[in-house]
């Protein structure tokens, strides 16, 4: 299946860019040769046949769709157990929410964020896991009661992420939610996450609705596309031909997620390497959003996207994803741990 997998989606970038380069040239040639140069037979088969290009071209489709066919058939009954697929209901009566705010020189953000989070109703616990921050974070972060835990070093945002799910374990909660300390996102967007976790395991925003996003925000239209693209990779590695798909992503870097805290139980494991204990990623790669879906669905999860409110940062970036060079580097990044993985 991996293998498949990769050549379908390797083949599919380039095959596009194939046709749109031979639809250029021709166009080219057309504009300033006239048509006569394109079409050189009287019928359209003569066309292809005596069109070098135009032959290749139709070949390349043709084995892309004949190898398209063969991985939808191979996955003809992938994750095809219908308790995966349709409605079911299981309620939590009485929710207890324990939130993971993950920090590294956040003085001018912590106490909004950390207030913004204890007036939501059901929150029981706010964790603050700080990444050894040179600034007055810790201290603001205490004095607005929230639970602390300082690193003696930057050991990167999915460390404190594993570090925060570890303490949510311990605590008298049934819902983890996870999300940032820049302010992009909303507190109060819990609300209507929350009910969608009666139905499914695991509630993830997406920042891909306009009408929800601030102006000026990270998501151009560089951002938005590439990140969609991610996302229909991801929703290709897990198709299931039976039910069209496991999951539907649009938006695969959002950190603002709740989880059934038995979910996370039965996951948590698959985020550290077994000898070392350390995390199964680069700890500054930026891919524990991506990592956290993806072991979601390879162990059954049932997973739901919510159009969430997207604003804009406040303070400077801590990856710089929100500059365009370093953007792409992320993005090509993510390809390729989604098809290595």
């Amino acid at each position: 299946m991996g293998l498949i997998y990769t050549v379908i989606v390797i083949s599919s970038i380039i095959i596009f860019f194939l046709n749109l380069g031979w639809g250029i040239i021709n166009l080219y040639i057309f504009i300033v040769d006239g048509i006569q140069t394109i079409v050189v037979g009287n019928t359209f088969i003569e066309n292809i046949f005596f069109s070098e290009y135009l032959k290749w071209i139709l070949l390349i489709d043709a084995l892309w769709i004949i190898s398209a066919l063969i991985f939808a058939y191979t996955r003809k009954f992938y994750m095809t157990d219908p308790q995966l697929h349709y409605l079911s209901v299981n309620p939590i009566n009485e929710p207890k929410i324990f939130v993971i705010i993950p920090t590294y020189n956040e003085e001018e953000n912590v106490e909004q964020v950390i207030t913004d989070y204890k007036n939501q109703k059901f929150v029981k616990e706010v964790i603050i896991v700080d990444n050894h921050s040179s600034d007055k974070t810790v201290e603001i972060a205490k004095s607005c009661g929230a639970t602390v835990i300082t690193k003696d070093k930057n050991k990167g945002l999915t460390d404190s992420y594993i570090v925060g799910m570890r303490e949510s374990l311990k605590s008298d909660t049934n819902i983890v939610v996870f999300t940032d300390c820049d302010r992009t996102y909303s507190a109060t967007d819990l609300e209507k996450m929350l009910p969608y976790l009666d139905n499914c395991h695991m509630v993830i925003g997406t920042r891909q609705r306009q009408v929800l996003s601030e102006e000026n925000t990270q998501n151009s239209m560089f951002f938005v596309w590439g990140n969609y693209l991610l996302a229909k990779v991801i929703q290709l590695k897990y198709f299931s031909l039976l039910h069209l798909g496991v999951v539907e992503l649009t938006d695969v870097g959002c950190m603002h997620r709740c989880i059934r805290k038995e979910s996370l139980e039965k996951i948590i494991e698959r985020f550290v390497k077994k000898n070392t204990n350390e995390p199964v990623i680069t700890p500054n790669s930026g891919l524990f959003a991506i990592l956290m879906t993806m072991i979601g669905i390879e162990n059954n999860l049932k997973i739901v996207e919510v159009p969430i409110t997207f604003k804009r940062r406040m303070g400077r970036s801590k990856t710089r994803s929100d500059k365009k060079p370093r953007a792409i580097q992320y993005g090509l990044t993510f390809f390729r741990f989604i098809l290595s993985r």
